[in-house]
């Protein structure tokens, strides 16, 4: 039985991606749980947590130069493979270092699991068809964020918070053997030589950085600790962008940024991100300790915005991107976003869930058309056998962002709280200030927007025009 590589590629790759995406939510859940069964403070059970988001950062950068080596096939299989089998170490985790540990595996996996997959997702896409492959992208994107609260409250209820973890074995399991079977080798880019020094000054950095994001909210930006991690990881990031500027072989490719449209949809993107993984964040905590919803309750008051994202996605591949182009099409979305993300900032404690609800799903609806946009210009006049590295430098930059979103707006909502909300809580001018924190990244990201030009997205995705018999291209006139 022969199945189609665009078809191999997205099975693999989307169901593996589900299960990276949804293992960083569900995990959340299941915290409370693990540090009582563990008897370590809440202090300590964030160590979890964060070696999962360092271990990602740390891989990332390799993971451009790991697929060109030993091709893409056998790394995003044994990045599956290596997640899967984490997954499953950390629900038999007897203590907490072990834990720990077996969390820096998952990371390990997940850092290069998403790079290398896009990358083949990709290229297994001719240009003119890279929008409905960014379709696909938005599935476990969206789906994943709003169930893993719905799930990990059921099984951290019903069963315990080993199986947060569990879960991630028939997914893996499927989608390796899948790729076994059906995933074809793809021929192989010049690597060069490994850029070790790249990867220590690159993987320090980003893992240093990224650390001071999670924890400054918790632990005080003024904090030592805070201070020294932001400070020292943005140095490092400074002097691996001059190194791998000089180098011959540079592990992760920043010269691509000087093309445009890599720069303004990965500028977007990470705008765009910061805004949408810290509305995710703020929504849940209202649903949940504003207005004091099971994590069950709160995860399905969630999902109506990963169902407006499958719609959107729908709407914006088929008719919207195809009429407007790439540069309106994400304005309007980016307008749509801000204005739901405003009005979210208007929720308060006897708001009819049905309008909170309806508000996220407008909200998904209106990310869609931004998602899958950006991510099909991003590398649509990048050249092909440079696919991987751009795709590396793009989701290095969008997980920053990500993290960065989570920690401003949970800092808003600690400078905005007065000690007059619920125990445990915050008072609504808390998430008021957060859902505006959000707003205006989507209004930075929109700004950026205007900076994509439709000619070079619009002539890159639909590919060459027919010419007239006989008239040769702009292209091929002699100057």
């Amino acid at each position: 039985m022969r199945v189609s590589q665009k078809v191999a590629v997205s099975v693999v790759f989307v169901s593996s991606m589900f299960m990276s995406i949804l293992d960083a939510t569900i995990v959340n859940v299941a915290l409370p749980g693990i540090g009582r069964d563990f008897g370590t403070t809440a202090t300590s059970i964030d160590s979890v947590s964060i070696a999962f988001l360092v271990s990602l950062a740390v891989f990332i950068p390799a993971s451009g130069w790991l697929g060109d080596r030993f091709g893409a096939r056998r790394v995003l299989l044994a990045a599956v493979a290596l997640f899967t089998v984490a997954s499953v170490l950390c629900g038999l985790a007897a203590n907490l270092p072990q834990l720990v540990a077996f969390r820096v595996l998952q990371g390990a996996g997940g850092g290069m699991l998403t790079p290398v997959g896009m990358a083949m997702l990709f290229r297994a896409f001719p240009p003119h068809e890279r929008v409905r492959a960014s379709s696909i992208l938005t599935l476990p994107t969206a789906l994943a964020p709003a169930l893993g609260p719905v799930l990990g409250g059921l099984l951290v209820t019903d069963l315990s918070w080993r199986w947060v973890f569990w879960v991630n074995l028939p997914i893996g399991l499927a989608a390796f053997v899948f790729g076994v079977v059906f995933l074809a080798d793809e021929p192989r880019e010049n690597a060069g030589r490994f850029d070790l020094p790249g990867f220590l000054l690159c993987g320090a950095g980003l893992s240093t950085f990224m650390f001071g994001l999670s924890e400054g909210p918790d632990r005080g930006w003024g904090s030592p600790v805070i201070l020294v991690t932001l400070i020292g990881g943005a140095l490092l990031l400074a002097v691996a962008v001059s190194a791998e500027l000089r180098s011959s072989h540079p592990l992760v490719a920043v010269r691509l940024l000087g093309d445009r449209l890599l720069r303004s949809a990965t500028l977007v993107t990470v705008c765009f991100t910061a805004g949408f993984m810290g509305t995710l964040y703020a929504i849940s905590l209202y649903f949940q300790d504003g207005r004091g919803l099971t994590p069950l309750a709160a995860g399905l008051a969630v999902f109506p915005e990963a169902i407006g994202v499958m719609c959107g996605s729908q709407l914006a591949s088929r008719f919207v991107f195809p009429r407007l182009g790439a540069r309106r099409t994400i304005s309007l979305g980016l307008t749509g976003a801000a204005f739901w993300m405003a009005m979210l900032a208007l929720l308060g404690h006897d708001t009819s869930l049905w309008i909170a609800r309806a508000e996220m799903f407008l909200l998904g609806f209106c990310m869609a058309h931004v998602f899958v946009t950006s991510q099909a210009v991003a590398f649509a006049t990048v050249p092909a056998r440079r696919t991987g590295q751009a795709s590396t430098l793009f989701n290095a930059l969008r997980q920053v962002g990500g993290a960065a979103g989570v920690a401003l707006l949970t800092t808003a909502m600690v400078t905005a709280d007065d000690g007059t909300g619920t125990a445990g809580g915050h008072p609504m001018a808390s998430y008021h200030l957060a859902f505006a924190v959000a707003a205006g990244f989507a209004v930075l990201a929109l700004l950026f927007a205007q900076t994509i030009r439709d000619d070079e997205a619009g002539a890159a995705i639909r590919g060459p025009r027919p010419q007239p018999v006989g008239e040769s291209s702009p292209a091929a006139s002699p100057v």
